[in-house]
């Protein structure tokens, strides 16, 4: 499309690169204005779990939006959110009391790093110092930049972020270096320490172990140091549990939830927390109060698609599907890993990764964007991180598209 006057995120329009448009969806199925069938293998950029435009969740938003569209939420409650709060605390670990609504992944990690000062001032300890480990991306609002890796996403906004220790990614033969480095940072008493759960994505889909996880949770938990769970992304199945933080036994002090949450129908965030820190901001006295909200807090609309999720997750054979997936996967990236040129290849549940040659620039490596052209020109939405190719698609993909999708890599890698 040309001649739009829209600003798209993360695109450079100096480059002239064709942006389509895109009419509608069915699955796992992008359709476009010239007639093209697209295959949507990052399940447009990591939200879409059960497929687009899926029944039981446009019914719930349709019929909610001729009921209540929306209502402040401070002071004020609808049973969409009543449900949905309901069906959470129903499904996620029972530390977790607390639901705190938000809009997107980003602001769901802010109000997270609120929640963590807010509760060490309300102690009477007053804390600041966030502790985040090497590589993560948690979002792009102020504080959400702050606490992620430093360079292209952020490097003009520099002047604004605040200070943070960062912790070295426990990169494969190098997990004890990792965990040293956590427990002298944790003799400093921070505030919190916020990680990505068993993999780092935008900072290129690097897994790390189980076991990793759930010592640095121990370390954090022997400190009396908050222990926060960024899982927008690892989140609703993706990792092959409903939460990453499930295979180290692992639950956090707060966690963040997005994305899948609606199933990728409509924007909707929230932020759990155990019930200390809720107690510590709970008070006769009215400023200390949890000061954080948006116009669109818990939209009625946006929570009775969540509800609908929720529902599909406890009546349908999601983490079955999920299975599914995760073994069609890895059959297709072990023949994908034979390919010259595609080295080190990964794989955790539904997601899939491997690095292709020419990776010189990191995210702004100049084979990126021919990667993208030639995905695009065959009918794939893969969007390379630099040259890390990755694949997460709906939970409905079917065998063909996972083959189309695959061969091309494979021939991308060729190029």
């Amino acid at each position: 499309m040309t001649d739009s006057p829209i600003w798209h995120p993360f695109t450079q329009h100096g480059l002239g690169e064709p942006i389509p448009l895109v009419t509608h969806a069915e699955g796992a199925t992008l359709f476009t204005r010239d007639g093209r069938r697209i295959v949507d293998a990052i399940s447009s950029w990591w939200v879409t779990t059960h497929g687009h435009a899926h029944p039981r969740i446009g019914a719930a938003i349709a019929e909610q939006a001729g009921r209540l569209d929306q209502i402040i939420f401070a002071g004020w409650t609808h049973e969409p959110a009543e449900a949905v709060a309901r069906d959470l605390i129903a499904i996620m670990p029972p530390e977790l009391t607390r639901v705190f609504f938000s809009d997107s992944g980003s602001t769901s990690v802010e109000v997270a790093l609120k929640m963590a000062l807010g509760y060490w001032l309300h102690r009477g300890e007053p804390r600041h110092r966030i502790l985040v480990l090497e590589h993560g991306y948690h979002g792009d609002t102020i504080g959400a930049m702050s606490i992620g890796a430093r360079g292209a996403f952020n490097r003009a906004y520099q002047p604004l972020l605040f200070d943070v220790a960062t912790i070295p990614f426990p990169a494969a033969g190098r997990e004890q270096a990792t965990l040293d480095a956590l427990a002298a940072a944790l003799r400093e008493s921070p505030a919190a320490l916020v990680v990505e759960p068993l993999i780092v994505g935008a900072g290129g889909m690097l897994t790390y172990p189980a076991w990793v996880l759930a010592e640095m949770r121990r370390l954090c938990a022997d400190a009396g140091v908050l222990f926060i769970a960024d899982e927008v992304m690892t989140g609703w199945g993706r990792t092959g549990t409903l939460l990453a933080c499930e295979q180290a036994g692992v639950v956090p002090d707060i966690l963040c939830l997005s994305k899948g949450l609606t199933g990728g129908a409509v924007p909707l965030a929230v932020t759990m927390a155990i019930e200390p820190i809720y107690q510590a901001h709970h008070a006769a006295d009215r400023s200390r109060m949890f000061f954080h909200s948006s116009s669109y807090t818990a939209n009625p609309i946006a929570c009775a698609a969540a509800a609908a999720n929720l529902a599909i997750w406890r009546e349908e054979p999601v983490r079955e599907r999920i299975a599914s997936l995760a073994d069609r996967q890895r059959t297709r990236l072990a023949a994908l890993a034979q390919t010259p040129g595609v080295a080190n290849p990964r794989q955790l549940g539904t997601i899939a990764a491997v690095d292709l040659p020419g990776g010189d620039g990191g995210y702004l490596s100049k084979r990126s964007p021919r990667l993208l052209a030639f995905f695009r020109e065959r009918g794939l939405l893969l969007r390379p991180l630099g040259t890390t190719v990755y694949v997460m698609p709906p939970y409905c993909i079917g065998d063909n598209d996972l083959d189309a999708i695959y061969a091309a890599i494979a021939e991308a890698a060729a190029l």
